[in-house]
């Protein structure tokens, strides 16, 4: 049987994306949330993939093009080969157009992006990283350190008795959802440099979580 055979992607609900996103996720967060889609097998939940508008405002814009982040993508274990791409891919199939959709890839995390090269995403390069502000087990980013304390500078957040590291930036990646057209006018506006795919290990996190079983009949 074929992958098409075998998997099948559809819309869900943002309720049924909550475990995956707190337990099974690296992350362990549920981000801003607006298009989300599952990953079927024989009618059972295997994958999530949400998108979202970004808190980064340099990439809430692009003209009058609505603009999307792909903000998670988690899949069971020992899938089929391919199927990530596989249920990327459909999931872009079934958002709004003409959309751009762009995505991070965390090179702190050991993560480089192959899912986006798989699948014929643009790359643009990293971005500066950012400062992060950690004491023991807990780890801000230097937004969330402000929210938390009113100030962010370097010599509150030391005596306070924090240590603060930069990390090692996020690859950034972009897709156009539209007609010819309209992906040549995203082109046009697009505000980054085009630069080869970055090569690398990448590293895997721990993903043995296994989200309550979920049903869906087609």
């Amino acid at each position: 049987m074929s992958i098409k055979d075998i998997y099948k992607v559809e819309h869900i609900r943002k309720q049924e994306t909550r475990e995956w996103l707190l337990y099974k996720h690296y992350a362990k967060k549920i981000p801003q949330i607006q298009h989300a889609f599952g990953l079927y097998v024989s009618g059972v939940l295997n994958g999530i993939v949400t998108f979202g508008k970004s808190g980064n405002m340099n990439n809430n814009k692009m003209g009058d093009f609505n603009m999307l982040e792909l903000n998670r993508l988690c899949i069971n274990d020992n899938q089929k080969k391919n199927t990530a791409s596989f249920f990327l891919s459909r999931s872009l199939l079934l958002l709004p157009i003409p959309t751009v959709v762009f995505s991070y890839a965390d090179a702190e995390f050991g993560h480089t992006g192959y899912i986006y090269q798989a699948t014929n995403f643009i790359y643009t390069g990293k971005d500066g990283g950012a400062e992060i502000y950690k004491q023991g087990n807990e780890h801000l980013h230097s937004k969330s350190f402000s929210d938390k304390y009113g100030r962010r500078d370097k010599a509150f957040a030391k005596k306070c008795g924090y240590k603060i590291y930069k990390t090692k930036g996020k690859h950034r990646y972009f897709y156009f959802i539209g007609t010819k057209k309209q992906k040549k006018e995203m082109l046009k506006q697009l505000k980054y440099p085009i630069l080869p795919y970055p090569k690398g290990n990448n590293k895997r996190y721990n993903a043995d979580y296994k989200p309550s079983i979920q049903l869906r009949l087609f």
